[in-house]
């Protein structure tokens, strides 16, 4: 029998640099956003639980060269209890962000159930991280290092977690796709399709290689993280950083379906729209209707409490 689906709202920008100084970014917007434009009525969520805001802060936060990276922390923790909450009741969790610092919260509440591996689906490789940048230069984003934070690389803070401890998953359980910065100077240790190869072995392949890869490493439980930019720019120019190429949203709800069709995805998070940039909410409805496809198997038991 399908899971039901729990909605977490996790409206936060906290990961993000400004956009501009003195500005926040948007992001936090998201999930208000996603309900407003039908995803509640689309899915018939079990539950739908509506985590705080938490205050974006412009400068350096003690003993912390990440920025926001205190405020980060203590809102993980919380995102990490309503995330095992859920899975605890057997729901599928999904979590509205907000920025992609809400993976560690994510996995934090996945993991105290067990070994959990990570589905990573961003236009990014999100493993900046004080090994390959200066750290006094500048204050570190965790949304740009969420990947490289979630296997334990960076600062204490923010990879050293509560029961779990350190990694919240192993580089060997990570599978990265949709990449399109294939010049960087590093690339992580992980299993990667780059959006140039999704490019030439299509969606279907790409799918069964996933699965293949999740079966070799026996992981029966997996997080999928979402960062929206993994869509095309021209598909979804609303976003901290778009770019191309990457997924259109048909080929987005197909390997979304696939992967949840196992029955080992046990949560998503979706990530970094930004409905700031998209004034006249163009883009929220293909969104809702991207979500709703692929987890239309999830609805089927879910009673809105």
């Amino acid at each position: 029998m399908a899971a039901a689906v729990e909605l977490i709202a996790a409206p936060w920008n906290i990961g993000l640099r400004p956009p501009w100084p003195g500005r926040e970014p948007g992001t936090w917007r998201t999930p208000q956003a996603l309900l407003s434009a039908g995803l509640e009525a689309r899915l018939r969520p079990a539950r739908v639980a509506q985590l705080d805001r938490p205050p974006y802060e412009f400068d350096a936060q003690p003993a912390t060269r990440i920025r926001n990276g205190v405020t980060i922390r203590e809102h993980a923790l919380r995102l990490g209890e309503a995330v095992q909450s859920a899975l605890a009741a057997s729901r599928f969790a999904l979590v509205l962000g907000g920025d992609c610092s809400i993976l560690l919260g994510c996995l934090l509440g996945a993991r105290r159930q067990g070994r959990c591996g990570l589905v990573h689906l961003d236009g990014h490789s999100d493993f900046r991280h004080p090994g390959n940048y200066d750290t006094a230069s500048s204050l570190g984003s965790a949304a740009g290092m969420d990947l490289a934070l979630a296997t334990g690389r960076g600062e204490l803070l923010l990879t050293h977690w509560p029961v779990v401890g350190r990694p919240l998953v192993a580089d060997q359980d990570v599978i990265q796709i949709g990449d399109r910065e294939e010049a960087e100077e590093e690339a992580p240790p992980v299993t990667r399709f780059t959006a140039q190869e999704i490019q030439r072995i299509g969606i279907a392949d790409l799918g069964e290689r996933v699965i293949r890869r999740l079966e070799q490493r026996e992981l029966d439980r997996v997080w999928l993280h979402l960062d929206l930019d993994v869509l095309d720019e021209r598909v979804l120019p609303a976003v901290d950083s778009p770019g191309r190429p990457g997924l259109d949203f048909p080929q987005l709800a197909e390997l979304l379906s696939t992967l949840t069709g196992t029955g080992r995805v046990v949560g998503l998070d979706v990530a970094i729209y930004d409905p700031e940039l998209d004034p006249d909410g163009a883009h929220a409805a293909p969104i809702v209707d991207c979500l709703a496809s692929a987890l239309t198997p999830l609805t089927t038991v879910g009673t809105h409490t």
